[in-house]
């Protein structure tokens, strides 16, 4: 008994072994406990109706991570009923299992656009990025004119879908051989738009039950 506390007081009185000892023990501890939860994350499969983006939708959900929109912008609604209310089906995880990064987040600025696919047009999609202001006065979202002047690398676009392909993405040899012509000629405003008017149409879980209390939800606000 008394060797072990001795060996205690040892590390007591030098800092360096004490700091050495604390780090080891965080290291262990945060181990223990995000290790299941990763693992947990890559198990997690997606359910029938739940697809890979398109070449286009695809270019268009990395120029929005790009652009920072995910700064004021969540695609997460929360399931309470002002919120379902509001935007439409609370989200599920199984929706975004093949956005890397998940674009869930809490920072609202602007509205949430988790459910906001066809809820405009494209061509007031087109506008309200190039010029926020002339269709929402109030608005403090910047204008992005450069979207409509960049086109889309089909062979850079080829080389993203093989690499999600080795993280688990199930596209197939066709997808990723078509994928120069799913973008030629399209700019990265075509794309941000694709993208946009995809949220919660074509990415959702329509099999998830609705929160508690809420009514159900065609899945657009």
């Amino acid at each position: 008994m008394a060797s072990g506390y001795k060996f205690i007081e040892a590390i007591e009185k030098h800092a360096g072994l004490l700091g050495i000892c604390i780090a080891i023990m965080v290291s262990i501890g945060g181990l223990a406990e995000i290790t299941p939860l990763f693992m947990k994350a890559h198990s997690l499969e997606a359910p029938a109706g739940v697809k890979p983006y398109d070449a286009l939708r695809l270019a268009g959900r990395d120029i929005y991570v790009r652009e920072g929109c995910y700064l004021c912008h969540s695609q997460m609604i929360r399931a309470q009923r002002f919120e379902v209310q509001r935007y439409g089906a609370h989200s599920v995880a199984s929706e975004s299992v093949y956005d890397r990064p998940h674009q869930w987040g809490s920072k609202r600025t602007g509205p949430d656009l988790a459910r906001v696919g066809g809820k405009y047009s494209d061509d007031w999609q087109r506008l309200h990025l190039l010029s926020p202001r002339k269709l929402v006065p109030e608005s403090n979202m910047p204008n992005y004119p450069w979207l409509q002047d960049a086109e889309i690398d089909g062979a850079d676009m080829q080389a993203r879908m093989r690499t999600l392909r080795m993280l688990g993405d199930p596209y197939t040899d066709a997808d990723i051989a078509g994928a120069p012509e799913a973008v030629k000629g399209k700019t990265e405003l075509d794309a941000m738009v694709a993208y946009l008017q995809g949220l919660g149409t074509l990415n959702v879980d329509t099999s998830a039950p609705p929160a508690p209390g809420t009514p159900a939800s065609s899945g657009q606000p």
